[in-house]
């Protein structure tokens, strides 16, 4: 299938192409699950606020530029071409920010979404819990309502919160009603990082940076303006917050489709070796066709929120194939490299083993946020192929 653009679409692509040549910085950013990182990804973050490509999708008077759905595909193509630095603050903008809009009051609009698209405003998500993975029924921590319905007193612990370390606030469910169970009784709220009785404890990835912290609230105090939507009706809009994740804003298919074009230029580069194993060649153009596939898709997906669709349980299949894919593709590249693989990108004698290394640690953790693949077939089970709970 060959996509085709209006002219006002490659007109947009040229202009989102110029201003990144312009502006993506020359030297890669340290990585942003180290101080130093961290902050200098918030200010990229600013930088694209300024040139207005923060979040294009957002209206005019809120930072954005009214752009739809095709823009921002378009957009997020010439962004991973251009190798352009990661989105520090994917869990608010991608995640939160359309939630916002879809439950904040116009008063919440102003208050935080500004903030979210300069930098100045880091978000971190509050969904696990140690007994509460993906299931996210089974949450505990309690958020109680004082006898003045001014704030709440939220005490208990969420874990596995990326970005936390150093982020600025943290939005999740608490259980507003004790005596509730699963998905009911449970709150979406707002919660500032720098609020008495929070303790962060940072958690070290595979690479051993804390790109993960658990969070742990004793006794904090959160004005109940903090609530996003009515009390006790937390899970459908963390369901919306989901849908986001799941199947559209977090994973563009750009980011794959780059992998998968990296990954046809290094079976390229060391085809000679790499055709010593006959399926390595067949492996290699099905991970592209797959990217490519998962492109189109999503295209179908955006086409259809523009003329007033919904996401679905359907967004559990695209979490499920994205995820999947990555590993397949960064596994591929190591298989091609072979022994020069283990070595980091800085060695003297790495080569081109470039950031596959990185990449495939990182994918190993697709298959678990944003809901297990274990619980997405559940939901696919149950909710799209009509199959009864076991």
């Amino acid at each position: 299938m060959q996509l085709e653009y209006t002219e006002q679409q490659n007109a947009f692509r040229k202009e989102v192409r110029a201003w990144l040549a312009a502006n993506v910085p020359t030297e890669p950013l340290q990585s942003f699950d180290t101080e130093l990182g961290f902050q200098q990804h918030r200010e990229w973050e600013a930088k694209l606020y300024e040139g207005r490509w923060g979040m294009i999708t957002w209206p005019e008077e809120m930072g954005g530029r009214g752009a739809d759905l095709l823009q921002w595909l378009i957009f997020e193509e010439e962004y991973y071409a251009a190798r352009a630095p990661l989105r520090v603050n994917q869990n608010g903008i991608f995640l939160l920010g359309p939630t916002l809009m879809e439950y904040g009051t116009e008063e919440q609009k102003k208050r935080f979404l500004n903030g979210m698209a300069t930098g100045k405003d880091i978000w971190c998500q509050g969904w696990s819990e140690p007994n509460a993975g993906s299931d996210m029924a089974a949450i505990r921590s309690m958020a109680t309502l004082s006898e003045d319905g001014s704030h709440y007193i939220i005490n208990g612990q969420k874990t596995w919160s990326t970005r936390a370390v150093w982020a600025d606030w943290c939005f999740g469910m608490f259980r507003t009603d004790p005596a509730s169970e699963r998905h009911k009784g449970l709150t979406f709220i707002l919660v500032p990082l720098e609020t008495e009785g929070i303790t962060v404890r940072p958690i070290p990835q595979l690479d051993g940076l804390p790109g993960f912290a658990e969070i742990f609230f004793d006794n904090v105090k959160v004005p109940v303006d903090c609530r996003l939507g009515g009390e006790g009706e937390g899970w459908n809009v963390a369901m919306a917050t989901a849908g986001f994740e799941r199947g559209l804003m977090l994973r563009s298919p750009a980011r794959f489709q780059e992998t998968a074009k990296r990954l046809v230029n290094l079976y390229k580069a060391n085809q000679e070796s790499a055709d010593q194993d006959p399926a390595v060649r067949d492996a290699v153009l099905r991970a592209y066709m797959d990217a490519e596939a998962y492109a189109l898709t999503t295209y179908q997906t955006a086409c259809r929120l523009i003329q007033g669709g919904k996401i679905g349980a359907e967004a559990s299949t695209n979490k499920i194939f994205w995820s999947e894919l990555d590993q397949q593709m960064h596994g591929l590249g190591l298989k091609i490299l072979g022994a020069r693989a283990e070595l980091l990108p800085h060695a003297p004698d790495a080569g081109d083993v470039g950031s596959w290394l990185d990449g495939w640690l990182f994918a190993q953790s697709g298959p678990i946020y944003a809901g297990t693949n274990e619980i997405q077939r559940n939901i696919i089970a149950e909710r799209l192929l009509g199959m009864p709970r076991k």
